[in-house]
């Protein structure tokens, strides 16, 4: 049985994690982690400490309306992709951490675009 990191929970939400094949789980933040659990698995978890987060990258769409899915960018471990029934909820818990300037958006599709097309012309 795995053991939380945190001592007091400030939000349990279900959640889906991106790592491999989705995996359907509870998404709990406290005090010291973002912890993730599999509700079927329990070798299957995810215990990332505040001090190990480098980054939180937020995919937003319609000005913020909609956030179908963030990342957990680490110091060294990685990047972790998560979605939840209630993102911003959960967004502003994590805020609560983390500094709003280590909170960023993701790049959108024509950013994309934009930034491809400016390295292929600066490679010619």
């Amino acid at each position: 049985m795995v053991q939380s990191l945190n001592t007091k929970v400030d939000l349990v939400v279900k959640g889906t994690s991106f790592q491999g094949l989705n995996s359907y789980g509870e998404i709990m933040i406290g005090d010291k982690a973002f912890e993730y659990y599999n509700g079927r698995k329990v070798t299957d978890y995810i215990q990332i400490p505040w001090s190990e987060v480098d980054y939180v990258i937020a995919s937003v769409l319609f000005k913020g309306r909609y956030i179908p899915r963030y990342a957990i960018r680490t110091k060294q471990s990685g990047t972790f992709s998560f979605s939840s029934r209630e993102p911003k909820k959960v967004l502003r818990t994590i805020n609560q951490y983390i500094p709003r300037e280590r909170m960023v958006h993701s790049l959108g599709f024509f950013q994309v675009l934009k930034r491809a097309l400016q390295a292929r012309l600066q490679k010619k």
